[in-house]
């Protein structure tokens, strides 16, 4: 029957390939933190992404053997993932991947690019651009916008210390003095 609804996204590769694929990126993301990729394969690796913390918050047996299955060096990264990650995201119900949108890296072929990342994480993008936000309404002496209060809600909820944190950012971004003034909305 043409036309019906897709369960995942097929990627234009054989069964096999595509689970080697998004092996491969979720290995990725595990290693690295954050991958840039195209969307539609990002969007596929997070669901693996997502399954694979909420195995780590697990922490039994069974949960280590299936991670394992899907990781292509767990003897490296099964330790982080059920250590450094799993202690991470222990108080956070879900939504432990964020995928933003970015130009494309190909300019031929213009193909739709993401950025897949681990959220609260070292290279948490959001939390980054949120802190610069701010530091340049401080800077202007303006105040915060109501999605910029919504966004620092959200990158600070589930991090430890995480005004503290998000402070000690904007203070970094301050101290780079991005802008030399010429600053325009």
């Amino acid at each position: 029957m043409a036309g019906g609804a897709i369960k995942y996204r097929h990627l234009s590769r054989t069964s096999a390939h595509r689970q080697a694929l998004l092996r491969n990126l979720v290995t990725s993301l595990v290693r690295e933190e954050a991958i840039h990729t195209t969307w539609a394969k990002a969007k596929e690796a997070q669901r693996m992404a997502d399954k694979l913390i909420t195995l780590a918050k697990r922490n039994n047996e069974t949960a280590r053997r299936k991670a394992q299955g899907i990781l292509y060096t767990p003897q490296d990264l099964l330790p982080k993932l059920f250590g450094e990650l799993r202690e991470r995201y222990q108080e956070r119900p879900g939504g432990y991947t964020r995928v933003l949108r970015t130009e494309p890296k190909d300019k031929y072929s213009m193909g739709e690019s993401a950025i897949l990342e681990l959220v609260d994480g070292p290279k948490d993008m959001r939390f980054a651009l949120t802190a610069a936000a701010v530091a340049r309404d401080r800077k202007l002496n303006r105040g915060q916008t109501e999605i910029t209060n919504k966004n620092i809600e959200k990158v600070t909820r589930f991090r430890p210390d995480g005004k503290l944190a998000f402070e000690n950012m904007v203070t970094k971004v301050r101290a780079l003095n991005l802008g030399n003034g010429n600053i325009v909305d």
